[in-house]
């Protein structure tokens, strides 16, 4: 199963938790794709990167897509000529969301060979081609993007040695060999790449990742960070489900904390302080609500 088929497979079980407010937040995503077939960003601006957070929320809470005004907008953008990495995976991502066809073969190779212009030397990935600074999240993210284009994928062991590189000596997972800490979002992604490529994921790893638990609930993105963040607590809880961790002493204080960033408006905050609400943090509410829902049972 791909990357995103299992974190999707998941978020669809967020409505057992949600009970009758899941319909605030199917109006919610459905207000937020825009006229031009894109879904809108803090600014109001239909943006690739929301895109991929809105699809994505449609298809957990089964909200018909409007395939045509979507596609529209995902033509705009060619093969993806001129987009960094990011908006680049992106785009494969949006196509995958929709009709396996849409894409059509010419343009699914074009993003494809775009991908390959961030491949470093060694054989991992760089969101900054001209300075080949390997990362793991531009190596997660490429990774995904030929899943997306059901392409296969031939570097999965320069990936898996680039992770095994990362690890730092507190247990976590840095993005590159200037960090000498590790991160939430980079931890988790290394602890589900290993599992999906079935490797055995290390001990320290699994224990580094759960310590990041706020003790009023959520997942810190750093040991020194100052609150938890909805992204950090998602991607943290969907490693942690992946390697079967015991999430007894989590699951109230993982639910007290989505519970804390809940709006009327049927969205999600992204963390304490923000005052916003946008589809990539309500997809991510809906990804940790489907794990939390399993684990209540």
């Amino acid at each position: 199963m791909s990357l995103r088929l299992e974190m999707l497979q998941v978020a669809r079980l967020a409505p057992q938790l949600l009970g009758d407010s899941t319909d605030l937040v199917r109006d919610f995503i459905a207000d937020c794709l825009s006229d031009e077939g894109g879904f809108q960003d803090r600014e109001g601006q239909p943006d690739l990167y929301y895109t991929v957070f809105g699809l994505a929320a449609m298809q957990a809470l089964e909200v018909p897509i409007p395939s045509r005004r979507v596609a529209s907008y995902l033509e705009s953008f060619g093969s993806g000529e001129g987009l960094d990495l990011v908006h680049l995976s992106c785009l494969a991502r949006c196509w995958s969301c929709l009709d396996g066809s849409a894409v059509g073969e010419e343009r699914r190779l074009g993003i494809a060979q775009g991908l390959e212009a961030f491949r470093t030397v060694g054989g991992t990935y760089s969101d900054d081609p001209k300075h080949a600074e390997e990362d793991v999240y531009a190596s997660f993210i490429v990774y995904g993007a030929y899943q997306d284009l059901a392409i296969d994928f031939h570097h999965t062991d320069a990936l898996l040695a680039l992770v095994r590189r990362m690890q730092t000596a507190d247990g976590g997972y840095a993005n590159s060999r200037w960090l000498d800490v590790g991160t939430t979002p980079v931890t988790a992604g290394a602890i589900i790449l290993q599992r999906h490529w079935g490797e055995t994921v290390p001990d320290e790893a699994i224990a580094w990742l759960a310590a990041r638990q706020h003790a009023e609930g959520g997942f810190l993105a750093a040991p020194q960070a100052p609150m938890p963040d909805l992204l950090s607590t998602a991607t943290a809880i969907h490693a942690l489900a992946g390697v079967q961790y015991p999430f007894d002493q989590l699951l109230d204080p993982s639910l007290d904390f989505v519970d804390s960033l809940w709006t009327n408006r049927g969205a999600f905050h992204g963390h304490w302080a923000d005052d916003e609400v946008d589809c990539e943090y309500t997809y991510y509410g809906l990804l940790a609500l489907g794990h939390l829902s399993v684990w209540q049972r």
